[in-house]
């Protein structure tokens, strides 16, 4: 799972998705009309993010309304904080 994670937070499309949802639930329109892409890859950056865990999706009638999972984003902060504390412990050696 970390690897499709990281891979999910590779682009800055990505990022920005999960920055924008880090304010509050949004649809897949409100969130496309924030990009200039077409639908198909809005729709591939959804599904990429969904894959990962950072993000949930639920239909309500004609339209999926997206949530930032902030279990799975604290564990890669966590993660990531990991990584660092390993790098400067090792560069202290």
């Amino acid at each position: 799972m970390r690897d499709r994670v990281f891979k999910a937070l590779a682009d800055p499309t990505r990022r920005e998705i999960l920055r924008l949802l880090a304010k509050g639930e949004a649809t897949a329109g409100e969130l496309a009309d924030r990009f200039q892409i077409t639908a198909p890859s809005m729709s591939h950056h959804f599904n990429v993010l969904k894959d990962a865990g950072l993000i949930d999706g639920r239909r309500e009638g004609q339209q999926i309304v997206y949530t930032l999972n902030t279990t799975v984003y604290q564990d890669v902060i966590r993660s990531l904080m990991d990584l660092i504390s390993l790098e400067s412990k090792e560069e202290t050696r």
